[in-house]
């Protein structure tokens, strides 16, 4: 089993990604998506944070989560944020996905895989390349053909703060786009 090495800076900004188990695409269901921002509100509430950006896709989320100056255990709130999750959606569906014997012995349910991606945001240069990967992402999937078409984002709150344009990675009205290039990120976001 690897050796997983966190790094926890108080008052630090962090990417994560979270995937559902076996990439089941809970979130196609806006019912889960509601859930889920019920959820992070809960968490919220008990241990607060600032999201900066988000975006949910059908069977994964990115957040970038700024955490108060005198804290940084954002691992205690992506735990409790997938345990609320879960109790949520177990109330209003039944699985029927095998759960491995591994996953039983440690408590764990077919909602979530077992741990999650984070990466401390260094600087400016690399916030703006997160944000952009959070933004594009649903185009990236092949979801949507431009970023202000997906509703489940931060995008519109960032047109609003002036940090992008309405057309910002879009290709409405026949606008060419040169292709984004995430190379350097790529090995930190981990889809």
């Amino acid at each position: 089993m690897p050796n997983y090495c966190r790094v926890y800076i108080p008052g630090g900004t962090y990417f994560l990604t979270l995937v559902t188990y076996r990439r089941r695409p809970l979130f196609k269901n806006s019912s889960n998506i509601n859930l889920l921002r019920s959820s992070i509100a809960k968490v919220k509430a008990k241990k607060p944070f600032k999201i900066i950006a988000a975006v949910v896709l059908p069977e994964h989320i990115h957040f970038v989560w700024q955490l108060p100056p005198n804290d940084s255990d954002y691992s205690q709130r992506i735990s409790r944020l997938k345990v609320l999750f879960t109790r949520a959606f177990k109330l209003n569906q039944i699985s029927n996905i095998q759960i491995s014997e591994s996953r039983r012995k440690h408590r764990e349910s077919d909602v979530w895989q077992r741990r999650f991606w984070e990466h401390l945001i260094r600087d400016e240069t690399d916030l703006q390349q997160h944000l952009d990967y959070v933004h594009y992402n649903p185009v990236k999937h092949g979801l949507v053909s431009c970023p202000h078409l997906w509703e489940y984002s931060s995008f519109s709150t960032w047109i609003k703060k002036g940090r992008y344009s309405q057309d910002w990675g879009c290709i409405c009205g026949g606008k060419a786009l040169k292709p984004f290039d995430f190379k350097r990120i790529s090995q930190k976001v981990r889809e």
